[in-house]
């Protein structure tokens, strides 16, 4: 009976082994092959026994520091190419280089995972023989200042549809890193203080104009001299569609506006007609807000003072009887000492007790 026991779980875990034997060591295969995990393992580089079908391929948390030449193609000497490669997810990697053709032998790769890597340097031809790639993802990955450029230049050969730069503290719309053609872009949470004129003239221009933006998360200041352009842009119907998250949009600065929506009419800074206010205008709608908030505040310090003013009145009305007394025997003691001080002076001026004085002297 137990022969048969034995025979049975055998039978049932040959596919599973089957479908690991091509799983490479420290990482784990689900179902087949095709998808691999390789998470928190310390890799130093990528493994170079994957299998030619692997679809999906992710590493988390590993020492890559440097992605060299043909890093992910399969083989010993990095010769085999792994055709059917889709999906490549490098993220806590502590990657902080990429070389030319480091991803060489990854002709069907679509989507790219580079995201909290601390990256330093990309190669100009780092994504070199990607030509499928649409998505590329480096979610606060962006920290160097000079990194827009050579991510730019990356990806100015390919085919690039979506790409997102959550959280790198962006403060201004990163056109050197935007391939031309470029249709999705996610700037979600960094501290873009809004859009100027000259980025929006930018969106305008073949290579981008079917390009659509995410803004959400940033710190948006909500002046109306800043607001002027974009809201002459979003004035087009065409426009508008290219911030799918304009609507729920919320401002931060002025402290006035803290979390007010960004398109609310409550903002004043649209004429009639929906036309922006000139400059002037919109400076003076800002003016006349802190007027109004100063006018408020001195009507509160106001409301107060006359609530301290009525408690006053009030003791001063309970306590009528006690202050009266108080008055008079204030007066009746001002009277005795005037009495005695006049009392005195009589004396002191009468001729007689003066006389008398000096005979006595004498």
């Amino acid at each position: 009976m137990r022969g048969h026991t034995r025979l049975a779980v055998g039978m049932l875990l040959l596919p599973l082994l089957q479908a690991g034997g091509g799983c490479p060591s420290h990482c784990y295969c689900f179902a087949t092959p095709a998808l691999i995990q390789c998470s928190y393992v310390r890799l130093q580089e990528p493994p170079r026994d994957l299998p030619p079908s692997v679809h999906n391929l992710t590493i988390v948390g590993s020492n890559l520091t440097v992605l060299r030449r043909a890093a992910f193609a399969g083989g010993p000497n990095g010769s085999q190419a792994l055709a059917q490669l889709t999906l490549l997810l490098l993220t806590h990697d502590h990657i902080q280089g990429i070389e030319e053709l480091a991803f060489q032998g990854l002709p069907a790769l679509g989507t790219l995972d580079l995201s909290h890597n601390p990256l330093l340097s990309i190669a100009d031809g780092a994504l070199s023989g990607c030509g499928r790639l649409r998505t590329l993802r480096l979610h606060q990955a962006l920290r160097v200042p000079g990194l827009e450029e050579q991510l730019g230049a990356a990806l100015a050969n390919l085919s690039l549809w979506r790409l997102e730069l959550g959280g790198n503290g962006l403060r201004a719309l990163p056109m050197a890193a935007l391939p031309p053609g470029l249709e999705e872009l996610d700037l979600r949470n960094n501290s873009l203080p809004g859009l100027a004129a000259e980025e929006l003239a930018g969106l305008e221009a073949p290579p981008l104009g079917r390009l659509r933006l995410w803004l959400g998360s940033n710190p948006l200041r909500c002046q109306c001299a800043r607001l002027r352009p974009l809201l002459a842009w979003l004035r087009n119907a065409s426009s508008a569609r290219r911030l799918p998250d304009g609507p729920s949009l919320r401002c931060a600065s002025p402290p006035a506006r803290n979390g007010s929506l960004l398109l609310s009419e409550a903002l004043g800074c649209e004429g009639e007609g929906g036309a922006p206010r000139e400059l002037g205008e919109a400076g003076g709608q800002d003016g006349e807000d802190e007027k109004e908030l100063e006018t408020a505040s001195y009507v509160f310090f106001g409301i107060v003072l006359a609530l301290i003013g009525v408690v006053f009145l009030m003791v001063l009305y309970l306590n009528r009887r006690g202050i009266k007394r108080w008055l008079n025997n204030l007066r009746e003691a001002c009277r005795d000492q005037m009495e005695g001080y006049h009392y005195r002076y009589e004396q002191d001026a009468d001729p007689r007790r003066g006389g008398i004085g000096v005979g006595g002297s004498l």
